[in-house]
């Protein structure tokens, strides 16, 4: 391409030429326009917008002030605190193994000082949780411990005879005065004699949840079985599979396995033959004997 194909692009006609000058001129004055006039809008100064705006502020503190506070803590037992709820609370990897190694021993914290000295934690640490420790309800209903009064004449000495109550017959309000039995156990207790028809001996106080040594053996000393209920026992060679499951030393896959060895060897004809049977709790052979009929 030469200079003079060029130089034709660039001819115009007077009309062209006019329309080009014209548009130049429309430009300079939109330039001038934009530089020398002010656009700006007076704003309208509205009351209640400029209340609330003055709340604003409020709000926003008032947000910033819920994200700063701490996750809410409920009251928990801290004899049964996890290795994840520990670190919530602020306690090292060695105060959480102490409580957990003191736990496997079967034993309890029944207060802060307690907890304390097992875990070894601060005292600042210690003031911070415990307001949010929540104990068993008969270890907070303890009651003070009287001493025997040291009579100087043993002729007015006299001791208070227990007078032993048959378990069976016992009410919830019996339950309650001994040491260390509240509300809940004592429903417990008592839902227990009912699933079984009654208690058979006071050995079965092992089973129910939540009873430590102490307990017991209050419960031995002021309790005993005066005569044996008189409950349906279950047939051990007919009842069904579900029947069987629904007694509470059995469970399902026990009973399951009395089902299959009926089956298999023909009627159970004593406890002797139960304890043949896998899975069987052979330590409450006897209990469970006066329960069933061979």
């Amino acid at each position: 391409m030469d200079f003079r194909t060029i130089v034709t692009y660039f001819k115009f006609s007077r009309e062209q030429r006019n329309g080009i000058l014209l548009l130049f001129g429309i430009i300079i004055v939109l330039q001038l326009i934009y530089f020398f006039v002010d656009f700006s809008v007076v704003a309208k100064n509205y009351p209640e917008k400029q209340k609330w705006l003055s709340l604003q502020s409020q709000i926003d503190s008032m947000k910033t002030e819920n994200q700063a506070e701490l996750p809410k803590i409920y009251l928990f037992n801290p004899n049964f605190i996890t290795d994840y709820k520990g670190y919530k609370l602020g306690m090292s990897v060695e105060e959480i193994d102490r409580l957990l190694s003191f736990r496997k021993e079967n034993k309890y914290v029944n207060s802060p000082k307690e907890f304390q000295n097992v875990t070894k934690i601060s005292d600042s640490l210690l003031n911070a949780i415990a307001p949010y420790f929540k104990f068993p309800e008969w270890v907070n209903n303890k009651k003070e411990f009287k001493a025997y009064k040291n009579y100087s004449n043993q002729a007015f000495a006299k001791k208070e005879k227990i007078v032993l109550i048959d378990i069976n017959q016992a009410t919830q309000e019996d339950l309650i005065k001994i040491y260390g039995i509240g509300e809940a156990i004592s429903l417990r207790i008592l839902k227990q004699k009912e699933s079984l028809g009654g208690f058979v001996s006071m050995e079965q106080m092992k089973d129910v949840w939540g009873l430590s040594p102490e307990v017991i053996e209050n419960l031995n000393a002021h309790f005993k079985v005066s005569v044996l209920p008189n409950f349906k026992k279950i047939d051990i060679n007919n009842a069904s599979l579900k029947e069987l499951s629904q007694f509470s030393y059995f469970r399902y896959a026990l009973a399951k396995e009395i089902v299959t060895y009926r089956s298999m060897k023909g009627d159970i004809k004593d406890i002797e033959d139960l304890i043949k049977i896998k899975g069987f709790p052979v330590d409450k052979a006897k209990i469970i004997d006066l329960y069933l009929d061979f």
